[in-house]
């Protein structure tokens, strides 16, 4: 009995401790999971639901099925921001990625002014989107710009007339958001490179592996944790690009860089058609889940 008399005491001193750790936890997290659900989640349900109905903010909504997804298929302007997309896609992904990693390369050595270097290769990604357009913008300029003054220089007699040819607008996008974007993922490849155990790279040496062979069998497969990470980062930023294509070219010459975020905005926000609007959203919410499904298999069956 009296063993039992002091135990009582004891589970609800464990109780009291147990439930204020709990407080305690949940007093950290629930600011954040508010915001996340006010901003993101319950935004995110509405959409499905408005993809659905015809609604232009100044007439109740009207259900209207998958009337507004079969529309999609017959505008052409889905049809060219979409090819546009998955063509900012397939440049702005690999380039961003072999840029990291090689500025992560160069600047995880030993050398004079490593700290400067870092900050200046990460400063672009902190700097304002509308300053780094502007003087981009004047850098591509076709007549006054130093890129294409520097070309004729060295022999090119055409040169390109980049933001203000339907050819060349997509790629002066690519080359601007490459070089802002890849002092970000070069931080997360320089973290990646110092985890990697110095004995690896030691006992290669004494085995005789130049320094090709010790990238690729050691940096290459202790980095692919990292890779992975990235990769998934640099798809879903691809896929969602808007304010820099905005702000640089506005989806233009013609509709050479519009883009599926682009045509978002401007369907819901423009034209007030926000049921069109949600399903072009809705449509492009797919593309980048099943991006990102087939890259955690493959990364899963790489693992096994």
């Amino acid at each position: 009995m009296a063993i039992a008399a002091t135990r009582a005491p004891v589970r609800q001193q464990s109780r009291a401790r147990a439930r204020r750790n709990a407080l305690v936890g949940w007093s950290f997290i629930l600011p954040n999971f508010i915001g996340f659900a006010v901003l993101t989640l319950i935004p995110m349900g509405a959409a499905f639901v408005i993809a659905f109905m015809e609604w232009d903010s100044y007439s109740p909504p009207e259900w209207v099925g998958v009337e507004n997804f079969e529309r999609l298929l017959g505008d052409q302007s889905f049809w060219i921001a979409l090819g546009n997309t998955a063509y900012y896609a397939a440049g702005h992904i690999p380039l961003t990625m072999l840029a990291a990693l090689g500025l992560a390369l160069l600047l995880n050595k030993r050398i004079r002014g490593l700290g400067f270097f870092r900050t200046t290769m990460f400063f672009p990604y902190i700097t304002s989107l509308v300053a780094v357009a502007v003087v981009w913008n004047m850098l591509f300029n076709p007549t006054m710009g130093p890129i294409n003054q520097f070309l004729e220089w060295i022999g090119v007699q055409d040169p390109p007339g980049w933001t203000t040819t339907s050819a060349w607008s997509m790629p002066a996008v690519i080359i601007t958001s490459v070089w802002r974007d890849m002092g970000y993922y070069m931080v997360l490849y320089l973290a990646g490179l110092q985890a990697i155990p110095q004995e690896y790279y030691e006992a290669a040496e004494v085995d005789g592996a130049n320094a090709w062979q010790r990238f690729w069998n050691i940096t290459i497969p202790s980095l692919r944790p990292t890779t992975f990470f990235v990769l998934i980062m640099v798809t879903i930023a691809s896929f969602k690009v808007f304010d820099l294509i905005v702000v640089m070219t506005d989806g233009g010459p013609g509709r050479s860089t519009l883009v599926l975020s682009q045509l978002i905005y401007r369907e819901g926000i423009r034209e007030n058609r926000f049921g069109y609007s949600s399903a072009i959203s809705l449509v492009l919410f797919l593309i980048v889940l099943v991006f990102t499904v087939v890259q955690f298999r493959i990364q899963k069956r790489k693992e096994d």
